[in-house]
């Protein structure tokens, strides 16, 4: 799970908008770019080509 004070400054890499965390599945989200970026071992993977389409098939294998 992410510190609030981590979130709070968190940005998309690619529009720089605000993520929404997704606790059950553990990814970051950016509505404006629909993509999704994993949590791994607690670090944010944010890296543009990391980004992955929220309909993607194995969203939920995080």
């Amino acid at each position: 799970m992410l510190e609030k004070e981590l979130l709070d400054i968190l940005a998309c890499p690619r529009c720089k908008n605000p993520l929404t965390y997704d606790k059950n599945k553990n990814i970051l989200v950016c509505q404006k770019c629909s993509v999704y970026y994993e949590v791994k071992e607690g670090i944010p993977v944010l890296l543009p080509e990391e980004g992955k389409p929220l309909n993607e098939p194995n969203q939920s294998k995080t």
